[in-house]
C-alpha cells in the first residue's frame, strides 16, 4: 500500500470521495480508516440494489449506511434523514461516497462514451479515466452534516498491474485477484480538504466536484500515460509505503475465524450457521424493505 498526500493520523468525521472500478475499493476505505483507527466508523451510499445482500444488505443499514437510487428515484429526504439520526446520535462518521455511480469499466466502452458524451452536453470537461461524477448523493451529504463534519476526503486510487501489452488501460482486480496478490501495489492519493473551500449550493458544488475529478484524471492520465515510463505506475509528489501492524488486524481475524470454526465443528453450530444465513436473510431483507 502506497500513500500520497496528507492522511490525518488522528480519526476525523468525513466524507470520503473516491473513483470507483471495482469491489475492492470498499477495502481501500477500510485501509486507510484503519490507519486512523476509524475502522468500525467506516459507512457507505451504496445503490439500492445492494440491500437484498444476504445479512450483509441489513447489516449495511444497520451500521449507518444509506442506499440510494439512480437518477430521478433518488430520495433526497431519506438519506437526510438517516444522515440527521446520525448526527444526533453522534455517530462517528467515515462516509464513503463513489460519485460516479458505477464502476470505470474498460471492457465496457458504451457506459464511458455515455458518460464522456453527457460531460460535452453540459459543457463540462471530459474525462479519460474517470467518470463523470453524479453530485446529488455528495450534496446532500455535506449539506446535511456541514457542522458535524471535520474535513472531506479526497481519494484517488490506482492498481498496479491494471495496463495491457498494448499500454492501455484493463479492468482493475476482482477482490479474489487481489487477495491472490495479482496485484502488487495499490497507490493511494489522498488530499484533505476543509468544508469552507466547499461551495455549498448544488449548482455550484457540482462544478466543484467536476473539477476535483478532472485532478483525479489528471493524476491517473500520469500514473497510465506518461510518456516517461519512469513516471508511470505512481503519482508525482512524495510517497510513504504504508505497512500495517499485525496488531490492527490480527485480534479480529482470530477472533471472527475462532467463531466461524467452533460452529461448523459440531452438528448444531452447522445447523445454527445455516439457520442464521436463511432466516437472518430473510428477516434483514424485509426489515430493510420496511426501514431502509
Amino acid at each position: 500500500v502506497i500513500i500520497y498526500g496528507d492522511l490525518p493520523k488522528n480519526k476525523e468525521n468525513v466524507i470520503y470521495l473516491s473513483n470507483h472500478q471495482c469491489t475492492v475499493d470498499w477495502i481501500i476505505a477500510d485501509m486507510l480508516a484503519i490507519r486512523q483507527n476509524a475502522l468500525g466508523h467506516v459507512r457507505y451510499v451504496l445503490k439500492d440494489g445492494l440491500k437484498w445482500l444476504p445479512l450483509y444488505g441489513w447489516y449495511f443499514s444497520q451500521h449507518g449506511g444509506v442506499y440510494v437510487k439512480r437518477s430521478a428515484k433518488f430520495n433526497e429526504k431519506e438519506m437526510r434523514e438517516k444522515l440527521r439520526a446520525q448526527v444526533k446520535a453522534e455517530t462517528p462518521m467515515y462516509l464513503v461516497i463513489f460519485p460516479e455511480g458505477t464502476r470505470y469499466n474498460p471492457e465496457i466502452p458504451k457506459v464511458i462514451a455515455d458518460s464522456q458524451s453527457f460531460a460535452e452536453k453540459e459543457g463540462l470537461a471530459i474525462l479519460k479515466h474517470v467518470l463523470t461524477p453524479r453530485v446529488k448523493a455528495t450534496h446532500v451529504a455535506i449539506d446535511t452534516m456541514k457542522d458535524y463534519l471535520d474535513a472531506v476526503y479526497d481519494v484517488t486510487v490506482a492498481y498496479e498491474g491494471t495496463v495491457d501489452h498494448k499500454g492501455q488501460r484493463k479492468l482493475a482486480p476482482s477482490m479474489t485477484e487481489f487477495l491472490c496478490k495479482e496485484c502488487p501495489r495499490v497507490h493511494i492519493f489522498i488530499d484533505r480538504i476543509e468544508l469552507k473551500d466547499i461551495p455549498e449550493e448544488q449548482m455550484y458544488m457540482r462544478r466543484w466536484l467536476h473539477e476535483r475529478f478532472e485532478i483525479k484524471d489528471k493524476l491517473l492520465i500520469e500514473f497510465y500515460d506518461a510518456k516517461d515510463s519512469k513516471r508511470r505506475n505512481k503519482f508525482p509528489g512524495k510517497s510513504v509505503h504504508s505497512k500495517l501492524s499485525l496488531k490492527k488486524t490480527l485480534p479480529s481475524l482470530l477472533f471472527l475465524g475462532g467463531l466461524t470454526a467452533s460452529m461448523l465443528l459440531t452438528e448444531s453450530g452447522r445447523k445454527l450457521y445455516v439457520k442464521t444465513w436463511i432466516y437472518g436473510t430473510l428477516i434483514g431483507c424485509l426489515w430493510v424493505s420496511i426501514k431502509p
